[in-house]
């Protein structure tokens, strides 16, 4: 089910609880800023899921309200993740839904990191 994007977050939401620990994940990068892992239902050979381990409800509200150190360090983890999974060379797309239209399903903000093949072209 979407979710609307803004107003109050929800510390009971997934990625809130993988945060704290309470359920695993398959972790391939942490530092200060993020916590990125594999994603349960992959859209592609490479799909992870980038988050900021500060709660923000989406985009409208981590670019609203982020510091721009901490905008800096979850853009730059982004690209150390692809670095490392060796997306550079073939390409790869990041995404993030904001509210419901986006159909973004978790009330926390994050990155999906997917590559690894030839991904769909969007309509224009």
């Amino acid at each position: 089910m979407a979710v609307n994007g803004k107003g109050p977050y929800d510390p009971q939401n997934i990625f809130a609880k993988i945060l704290r620990g309470e359920i695993p994940c398959k972790k391939v990068f942490e530092n200060e800023w993020v916590l990125a892992f594999h994603d349960i239902a992959p859209k592609a050979p490479v799909h992870i899921l980038i988050i900021p381990k500060n709660p923000y409800v989406s985009f409208m509200d981590f670019s609203a309200t982020a510091p721009a150190e901490e905008i800096a360090g979850v853009m730059r983890a982004a690209g150390e993740i692809a670095r490392e999974q060796g997306l550079e060379e073939g390409g790869y797309r990041l995404i993030t839904n904001a509210g419901p239209n986006s159909g973004q399903e978790v009330p926390h903000f994050h990155l999906h990191l997917l590559g690894g093949k030839v991904l769909p072209i969007f309509a224009h």
